[in-house]
C-alpha cells in the first residue's frame, strides 16, 4: 500500500490521464478487434510521436505561463525549407536536416524575443508567426507538394527498428531528454520559477528573458524534427502540413496535467496526454467516424481539458485561500 501511496503522490495529477489512456485503451478495445493488434499499437505510437515531440517543447512555454500558436507553421516552414534543400539544391541530407533543425530552433528564439524584449503577449506573438511562417511556406513551394526525398531523410518518418517505428524511437529520446532539462537543470527549475510567480524570479536574480527565450527556441526545434518525421512519412513537404497542429500538441499538454496558468506540470504528463490524442484519432479511425465529425469530438476533448484546468485552478486557489485564512487565525 505504501508503494502503490507513493507512486500516486509521485505522479499527481497525471495518474488521471494514465488512469483515461488505460480506459480509453479498453473501450476502444472492445469496440473494435482491430485496435489490439501489433500493427495498429505501433500505428498509433508512430502517429503519437509527432504531437508528442512538439508536446515536450510546448511543455517548457506553458510552465512559463506562455503559449506557442505557431508550432504547426514552424512544423510546415521547417520541413519545406529542409525538402528544398535536398531536392532543389541537392544537399547532403543530415546538412539540410541540421539547417531545418536550426530554422525551426532561430523562429522559436524570434517568439522569445518579440515576447520578452519588445515585449508582445506570448498569444499575439505567436499568433503572428503562426500566419508569417506559414505565409512563406506557400511562398516558397508556391503552394505545391516537395516530392522526391532522400529514402535516408524518409527513414525519420517510415522507418522501423526491429517492431518499433523509428519515430517512436526518436520520441522517447526527446522525452529522456526533456525529462532531464525539466527536473535537473536551471532550464526546468528557472521555468517552473517563472511560471509560479515572474515577479519574484526576477527578484531572485533570474534572467527570465534569457530562460524564456530558450523554452520557445527549444518549441520551435522540436516542432521542425515534428515536421521532418512527417514530411518522411509522407514521402512530401507540403505547406499544408501542421494546419491546426498547434490546437492538438496544447490538448495533449493541458489532458497531461499541465497548467496554462504556468507553474505547474510535467513532461511525463504531455506523453500520456500525446498517447490520449493518438488512441482517439486512431480509434474514431477504425471505428469508421467521418473527419468532419473527428474535429468535432477533438473540439471537445480540447474544451474538456481546459475546463478540467481553469477548475483545478480554482480548486487550487480556493485551498490556498482556506489555508491562509487558518494561518491568520492562528497567529490572532
Amino acid at each position: 500500500m505504501k508503494i502503490l501511496k507513493n507512486i500516486k503522490d509521485s505522479l499527481g495529477k497525471e495518474l488521471g490521464a494514465l488512469t483515461g489512456l488505460v480506459l480509453l485503451g479498453i473501450i476502444m478495445t472492445l469496440a473494435t478487434p482491430y485496435f489490439l493488434t501489433l500493427t495498429n499499437l505501433m500505428n498509433i505510437l508512430r502517429q503519437s510521436s509527432l504531437i508528442a515531440i512538439a508536446a515536450a517543447g510546448m511543455t517548457f512555454v506553458i510552465i512559463t505561463g506562455g503559449i506557442d500558436l505557431s508550432v504547426g507553421s514552424v512544423l510546415s516552414l521547417s520541413s519545406c525549407l529542409t525538402a528544398g534543400m535536398m531536392v532543389s539544391l541537392g544537399w547532403n541530407v543530415w546538412v539540410a536536416v541540421l539547417l531545418g533543425l536550426l530554422i525551426g530552433a532561430l523562429l522559436g528564439i524570434l517568439n522569445g524575443v518579440l515576447i520578452t524584449r519588445i515585449p508582445l503577449p506570448p498569444f499575439i506573438s505567436t499568433l503572428g508567426m503562426m500566419g508569417v511562417a506559414r505565409g512563406l511556406s506557400f511562398v516558397y513551394t508556391d503552394g505545391a507538394p516537395i516530392y522526391g526525398l532522400p529514402d535516408s531523410f524518409k527513414y525519420l518518418g517510415a522507418g522501423m527498428i526491429g517492431p518499433i517505428p523509428f519515430p517512436a524511437i526518436l520520441m522517447a529520446i526527446i522525452y529522456l531528454i526533456s525529462y532531464f532539462l525539466l527536473n535537473k537543470t536551471k532550464v526546468g527549475r528557472y521555468s517552473y520559477a517563472v511560471g509560479g510567480n515572474e515577479e519574484a524570479a526576477i527578484l531572485s536574480g533570474i534572467d527570465t528573458k534569457k530562460y524564456k527565450t530558450i523554452v520557445y527556441a527549444l518549441t520551435g526545434l522540436f516542432a521542425a524534427l515534428s515536421g521532418m518525421i512527417l514530411a518522411g512519412r509522407l514521402d512530401a513537404a507540403t505547406s499544408v502540413a501542421g494546419d491546426g497542429f498547434e490546437l492538438d500538441v496544447i490538448a495533449a499538454v493541458v489532458i497531461g496535467g499541465t497548467s496554462l496558468s504556468g507553474g505547474r506540470g510535467k513532461i511525463i504528463g504531455s506523453l500520456i496526454g500525446a498517447l490520449i490524442m493518438g488512441v482517439v484519432r486512431n480509434g474514431l479511425n477504425l471505428l469508421l467516424v467521418s473527419s468532419h465529425w473527428q474535429r468535432v469530438i477533438l473540439g471537445l476533448i480540447i474544451l474538456l481539458a481546459v475546463t478540467v484546468d481553469v477548475v483545478r485552478k480554482q480548486s487550487s486557489e480556493d485551498q490556498d485561500g482556506t489555508l491562509s485564512a487558518f494561518f491568520a487565525g492562528l497567529k490572532s
